[in-house]
């Protein structure tokens, strides 16, 4: 039986699914592109293989193995992008969320159902009808529960909306000891420089009381305002359009003492060691081209709060 506990992104981690790069199935074509990221990297040339991916996806797994995560993967299908597990499940508290994603996606929730199958079922809470939740978009922050979603507007003319209002309803009807913040994106389907594909392409808590944030990735500038005020100017590194772009504020936390980062994102890096981070620097650049970095890449499980 699998334990479900996490309350926050930073507690010790303790559990996580990792997705995998096996047989993911290549460059994929125009019409099955749904990120403005991949589509200007398969314009260019710059398409990541599988090689290249798998060996970044290996060295975030030895660094987790290294501090004692258990680490589960998803069972492999042939020709499926199965690298990000964040959208395709989230753990709130001691519930996992089955959500209902992008239909272009849905084959990748197969992949885990056999560690679905290891949770009480009790547990399971599955989202319906025109609910549309990922969990990229969903951040638990103690007594938080931080949401990036679109309004109907946005989210019927922008594939790159994924949480829609009802799914912030379903949130807030579901967990109600949590104060549930929801937060609009700005989309593009077109400039990646402009698209917050979710909440954890321009925003994330680190640490007990820091965070990152890039202003420009919210539709409504009282929202980081609120965020900035939440956490104090002191305790956030803002972010600009490049580093946005390079999925800066999309680093993964192990425990409040220890985030895994990009080895390229030098002012980041030198800014966390400066806070008095412990920084796993690895290569997940080629991985960046299909806009997800190492929050994307994870499935939280269960996180220590002995």
């Amino acid at each position: 039986m699998i334990t479900l506990e996490v309350f926050d992104e930073f507690s010790p981690l303790l559990e996580v699914v990792l997705g995998t790069p096996e047989s993911f199935g290549g460059i994929p074509k125009k019409d099955d592109i749904y990120d403005p990221k991949t589509l200007l990297n398969v314009k260019k040339g710059t398409f990541p293989v599988e090689e290249a991916i798998k060996k970044e996806l290996d060295a975030f797994h030895q660094v987790l193995m290294g501090f004692d995560v258990k680490v589960h993967r998803p069972e492999v299908f042939k020709s499926l992008n199965q690298i990000f597990a964040r959208d395709i499940g989230m753990v709130i508290g001691d519930q996992f969320l089955l959500p209902q994603i992008l239909d272009k996606r849905s084959r990748e929730l197969k992949g885990i159902h056999f560690i679905i199958d290891q949770m009480d079922a009790n547990k399971l809470l599955k989202v319906g009808g025109s609910v549309r939740i990922e969990g990229g978009d969903v951040m638990p922050c103690r007594d938080h529960l931080f949401v990036g979603y679109s309004k109907k507007e946005d989210f019927d003319n922008y594939i790159v909306s994924r949480t829609n209002e009802a799914g912030v309803d379903f949130l807030i009807e579901n967990f109600k000891s949590w104060k549930v913040k929801s937060f609009e994106l700005k989309k593009s389907n077109h400039n990646p420089y402009e698209n917050a594909l979710h909440l954890d392409c321009c925003f994330q808590p680190i640490g007990k009381n820091k965070a990152l944030i890039h202003r420009a990735g919210f539709k409504n500038q009282s929202d980081a305002e609120w965020i900035i005020d939440f956490f104090k100017p002191e305790n956030i590194l803002e972010l600009n359009k490049e580093e946005m772009y390079d999925m800066n504020s999309n680093i993964f936390s192990i425990s409040s003492e220890v985030i895994v980062s990009e080895l390229k994102f030098n002012r980041l890096n030198q800014q966390l060691r400066d806070w008095g981070f412990i920084v796993e620097e690895i290569p997940f650049s080629e991985t960046a081209k299909m806009e997800g970095l190492l929050r994307c890449a994870t499935l939280p499980l269960r996180r220590s709060y002995a």
